[in-house]
């Protein structure tokens, strides 16, 4: 929990606003409440089935804004068009199938937006021995579009990504094929 509080103090400080899940509680609510505790801006986009999971509607209602989608399809998709990066935080099979299904979009050469693995105390080395694996076993084909920064100390991930969003030509994506995702 102080590594999430952490990188929202560091968001804010930073003026950058925190887009994220939703949820109030756990590791991203610890993100969310420094971002909020320190003056910062925070969207929460959530599907309606977790609202009463993994928020709670009066936390919700402290974020400087709310979207509230029909599903995780359409909640991932807004996640992404509205983020130009993406910092994953020690987590289970959710935020492992979140960054994945990001770090492919970035194999297929749909974006450019900085991946970061937030290795707190070596959390995400199994995770990137295996991605290691497959780029030597071929396959990624594509492996220098899937290149996620392994950042260990939560005080570097903020100034790295604006670091490399200095690099970035396409935010956006392609709108037109990630439409379609």
């Amino acid at each position: 929990m102080a590594a999430g509080r952490a990188l929202g103090r560091s968001l804010a400080a930073h003026g950058m606003r925190l887009v994220y899940g939703g949820g109030t509680k756990g590791i991203m609510g610890a993100v969310a409440s420094g971002v909020l505790s320190n003056g910062g801006q925070v969207t929460g986009i959530i599907p309606e089935f977790l609202v009463d999971m993994e928020a709670t509607r009066h936390s919700l209602g402290q974020l400087d804004e709310l979207i509230v989608t029909r599903d995780m399809h359409e909640r991932k998709h807004a996640m992404f068009e509205r983020a130009d990066a993406f910092v994953t935080l020690p987590g289970g099979i959710g935020t492992l199938e979140e960054i994945v299904e990001i770090m492919t979009w970035a194999q297929l050469g749909r974006h450019e937006k900085p991946m970061v693995f937030a290795n707190v105390n070596g959390f995400w080395d199994p995770m990137l021995e295996l991605v290691r694996h497959m780029r030597e076993q071929g396959f990624i084909h594509t492996a220098h579009r899937v290149q996620p920064m392994v950042i260990a100390e939560i005080d570097d991930i903020v100034p790295a990504i604006l670091e490399k969003l200095e690099t970035v030509t396409d935010l956006d994506g392609a709108d037109e094929v990630i439409s379609r995702l």
